[in-house]
């Protein structure tokens, strides 16, 4: 029995880890849908821009003023964009679909007023985003990080 020993110890020391789960528990969507609305609330999505056939990229910002689920998929994004070479905030109605912990918004030929109609997909992860868009016959692909504005100090 004494020449077990060791080898008794050994599966008594190590089972235990070989049973332990070494990924952290994952957030429930709940929490994983809070999380997405504060991140992007007030955020400005900062990156470039490609357009198919064309050589290089383009700067883009998109000022995100706020983020509400109002449905099971459906969410409300409210962005500042430029209509009518005025800057407004514009609600757009938007799916936000799950692969596992990441959000991905989904617009198909979805129109807004005084600004087009356009089909992109959004991934977004930690703070970076990355997706394809397409307006009529011309379309790219986009990425960038999420900016949240720093609090004003206090004097």
């Amino acid at each position: 029995m004494h020449r077990l020993l060791p080898l008794v110890l050994l599966c008594g020391l190590v089972a235990p880890l070989i049973a332990a789960d070494p990924k952290p528990a994952k957030a429930d969507r709940a929490t994983l849908e809070k999380e997405f609305a504060e991140k992007l609330s007030g955020a400005t999505l900062v990156g470039t821009f490609t357009t198919d056939g064309k050589e290089g990229s383009k700067p883009d910002r998109y000022k995100i003023v706020s983020a509400e689920k109002v449905s099971d998929n459906g969410w409300v994004i409210t962005a500042t964009m430029k209509a009518g070479g005025n800057e407004v905030d514009i609600p757009i109605s938007i799916p936000v679909y799950w692969a596992d912990d990441t959000p991905i918004l989904s617009l198909t030929d979805l129109t807004i007023p005084g600004v087009g109609t356009f089909t992109s997909r959004v991934m977004f992860y930690g703070n970076r985003y990355a997706g394809t868009w397409q307006h009529g016959d011309h379309g790219g692909t986009f990425a960038g990080v999420i900016e949240k504005a720093k609090p004003k100090e206090k004097k």
